[in-house]
């Protein structure tokens, strides 16, 4: 699943960063780093953008950019039955 498919506060892992050239170095300069855990806080009323919790802080991010993003849930996701 990518992240901006991710349900609203549930927590997962980030897998890989796709994207090219400058679009991906700046995910990673964000600090969308595989195996970094991320969590969604909000959505915008029309969808986009989507406010992220990652690494201690809040960031908000277009959900063009959210869909080069694969994550998985978490196993703490998982245990508290959060729809995946």
């Amino acid at each position: 699943m990518t992240l901006d498919e991710l349900p609203i506060g549930v927590e997962g892992t980030i897998l890989k960063v796709s994207g090219e050239g400058p679009l991906r170095c700046r995910l990673l300069d964000m600090g969308l780093i595989p195996g970094t855990a991320v969590l969604v806080r909000k959505v915008a009323p029309m969808g986009d953008p989507i406010e992220i919790h990652i690494r201690g802080y809040e960031l908000t991010i277009r959900v063009a950019d959210a869909q080069e993003i694969e994550v998985s849930t978490t196993a703490k996701a998982k245990r508290q039955g959060a729809a995946v």
